[in-house]
């Protein structure tokens, strides 16, 4: 005596209402349309929550439906593709199970049965309505002796049909509770992918967000082995509200938190947090990964990692992503605009009006054009730079501590003095390398032109604030542009810099890749190597970890096995795997000085006990189970 398990159809095992779908197409092009299917979507919510009894929502909404026997092989069509996600990824459930699996339903089995044939159920297996048509095929009504069409009557179908062992009811309605509150049914699960009803949820033994939780709770055969609303994503700092979509459409459970955390909040915050979402401002430490034991992903929603104890992340076998490229031409616009702001005294002239003054002078103001532009670091940004402000006409300059390539015209410079000789502006491009602190200080201020403008668009600790300051009292420099500082407030409020008060300094709250378009970008691309490394093992792009790229994966599980890079590793793993005698049908290793990465793909069917071996291989940093 097994376990059986009776499905609900609607909002269940597909994402809709059939009825809701089928008044679309029958009313077609009907003036009153909206009207009416807001009537019929509020009769089918009525009858669901049991606030008016079935057979009366069931009269009105056919009166209303107005369809015929032709429109049934549409509707079929349609109900086809709109499967529930979970429900499709499981098929091998219901091929294995299809003995104890059962569909109770209040629709009809003249657009049921066809669906669910498709997922091994028969039609003896399915208890539903079915419709009555006139001579022309006109739907006029239903079988009114059929128990499904009354008032509860799911609880006398269930009855009727008498079922054997423990039996589990998985719908989205209070009318699939009920079977549960009269005894006959052993558990319900309240199934809310498509619509969470509170009357449901509320009352019922488990809500399962997807098929893959249901699956879990009961152990039983799934497409992932562990199901995603289990994973749990923490997004700091306000990030693009895409991401929390993106993550949240996946399946994942997010938190979305709009400031920064420090370390000791973040440590008791992050103990069960899988992944973890932060800008600039939140600083992952050695303590905090130290508190993580569930944590596998850092995503850093901007450029920068040195926020991250990236060594150490890579030591716990927590994967870093960034975004390296999203914010590039947002930077590179705000660094032209300075450039034209800065020599023609723009900011300074807009700060007299302001002020009520009118000096309407062209002294200190020029033109670009012509002007040498000299670019400290010829990354993504540089040679965009490189590219825009030759196109204005300027000359370009540019040195970087690596060989790059130069684009367009651009001149490479051996050192950064003779960079810094020859440039009527400097603009800083550079990494977050601690190695660049004070990068430009009085000595590189002393080899810049006098009366040459700065900008720093990089990091705050790479120029020495006192010297520029400095620098702009005695006008050596004629003017800069900041956007960065060595200290940043957490969140926004008061603020204070050196800087402040200089008539032709243009001084910005780190918003250089601050743009709409930058932040959506970048709310897309993180997400994405977040969900490509959860949901597949993919390493592409991280910044702290060998890179993986993998072929789709098919009829396999996947083992995921992150090491210390010692001698012989990959021998014991195989060794676990050759005495379980698994066959392997993809391995895929990548290693660097600290770890190693291999990815096992294998026959589907494998005995529990190979998991507990493989975690026990001495140096074992994390081990995990895709599908």
């Amino acid at each position: 005596m097994g376990r059986k398990y009776v499905f609900d159809f609607d909002s269940t095992l597909t994402r809709v209402e059939a009825l809701d779908v089928l008044a679309e197409m029958t009313l077609e092009g009907k003036p009153d349309k909206d009207e009416v299917i807001k009537e019929i979507q509020k009769i089918t919510n009525l009858g669901i929550d049991g606030d008016i009894s079935f057979t009366e929502s069931l009269e009105r909404r056919i009166k209303l439906l107005n369809a015929h026997k032709d429109h049934l092989d549409d509707l079929v069509g349609e109900l086809r593709q709109k499967i529930s996600k979970s429900i499709s990824s499981n098929k091998e459930f219901f091929e294995k199970f299809s003995d104890d699996i059962y569909v109770i339903s209040c629709g009809f089995k003249e657009f049921i049965d066809p669906i669910v044939k498709e997922y091994n159920i028969p039609s003896d297996r399915v208890y539903a309505n079915t419709f009555e048509f006139d001579d022309e095929g006109n739907i006029v009504g239903f079988d009114e002796s059929n128990v499904l069409s009354q008032h509860n009557g799911k609880i006398e179908c269930l009855k009727q049909m008498d079922l054997d062992g423990e039996v589990q009811v998985i719908g989205d309605g209070y009318s699939d509770y009920v079977m549960r509150e009269a005894g006959i049914a052993d558990k319900f699960f309240a199934y809310t992918e498509n619509i969470h009803r509170d009357k449901a949820a509320n009352n019922a033994d488990y809500v399962t967000p997807n098929l893959d939780e249901f699956l879990y709770v009961n152990d039983l055969p799934r497409n992932i082995s562990y199901p995603k609303n289990r994973i749990k994503i923490l997004l700091l700092e306000n990030v693009h509200t895409a991401a929390f979509e993106n993550l949240s459409e996946d399946g994942f459970s997010v938190e979305l938190v709009t400031h920064s955390l420090p370390e000791e909040e973040l440590i008791e915050k992050i103990k069960d947090v899988h992944v973890l979402g932060i800008r600039s401002k939140t600083h992952v430490t050695r303590k905090v990964l130290d508190s993580a034991n569930k944590l596998l992903v850092v995503g850093a929603f901007c450029i920068g990692t040195t926020q991250i104890d990236l060594e150490h992340a890579k030591k716990r076998g927590v994967v870093v992503f960034n975004a390296p490229y999203s914010n590039t031409r947002s930077v590179v616009e705000l660094a032209i605009g300075q450039i034209i702001m800065l020599m023609r005294s723009v900011f300074a002239r807009s700060t007299e009006i302001h002020n009520g003054q009118w000096q309407k002078t062209a002294a200190g103001s020029r033109e670009v054009r012509g002007k040498n532009l000299g670019i400290v670091g010829y990354g993504n940004i540089g040679k965009q730079l490189s590219v825009l402000a030759e196109a204005i006409g300027m000359r370009v300059y540019y040195y970087d501590v690596e060989d790059r390539l130069a684009l367009g015209n651009a001149i490479k410079c051996n050192t950064l003095e003779d960079l810094l000789n020859v440039s009527d502006v400097v603009t800083l491009h550079i990494d977050d390398n601690k190695a660049n602190k004070n990068f430009i200080g009085e000595r590189e201020i002393n080899q810049m032109k006098t009366g040459a403008m700065l900008i720093n668009l990089s990091r705050g600790f790479v120029v020495d604030i006192d010297a520029l300051a400095t620098a702009l009292e005695s006008g050596k420099i004629a003017g800069a542009a900041v956007d960065v500082y060595p200290e940043e407030p957490r969140s926004n409020g008061s603020f204070e810099t050196k800087l402040q008060g200089f008539p032709n300094v243009i001084l910005t709250p780190h918003v250089g890749g601050s743009t709409e378009e930058a932040q959506r970008d970048i709310a897309d691309f993180v997400p994405n190597k977040i969900m490509d490394y959860i949901n597949s093992g993919n390493t592409v792009d991280a910044v702290n970890f060998p890179n993986i790229r993998l072929p789709k994966q098919s009829n396999a599980h996947r083992f995921l096995h992150i090491h210390k890079n010692v001698p012989g590793i990959m021998a014991k793993i195989n060794e676990v795997l050759a005495k379980y005698e698994m066959n392997i049908s993809g391995q895929y290793l990548s290693t660097d000085s600290e770890v190693g990465y291999v990815i096992t793909d294998l026959d589907k069917e494998y005995n529990k006990d190979v998991i507990k071996a493989l975690k026990k291989v001495e140096n074992t940093i994390r081990f995990r189970v895709l599908y």
